[in-house]
């Protein structure tokens, strides 16, 4: 397998992939690499539908909601006096 080893690692960005590593029982190149196959592609973070779509379809199959709405109020108008002045 081809190595494409990054030098372009700080010295924090190092001491936590060594410590990541240690934590899993594997070298630093191996740990990287898990990283970096688990790192989420162009395709997942660019979903082909939205939020609204995805619940929609998900609920689609318990049928819809017939919801009464009430008739609307007349909207309350408020006066505000301006404040004097001061100069």
């Amino acid at each position: 397998m081809d190595r494409d080893t990054s030098h372009n690692l700080n010295k924090e960005q190092i001491h936590r992939l060594c410590i990541r590593a240690d934590e899993n029982d594997c070298c630093m190149e191996q740990q990287g690499d898990d990283i970096i196959l688990k790192a989420p592609t162009e395709e997942d973070a660019a979903p082909d539908r939205g939020l609204g779509t995805a619940i929609h379809e998900l609920f689609k199959p318990f049928g819809g909601v017939e919801l009464e709405i009430p008739p609307r109020e007349p909207m309350i108008v408020t006066e505000f006096s301006t404040p004097p002045r001061s100069h």
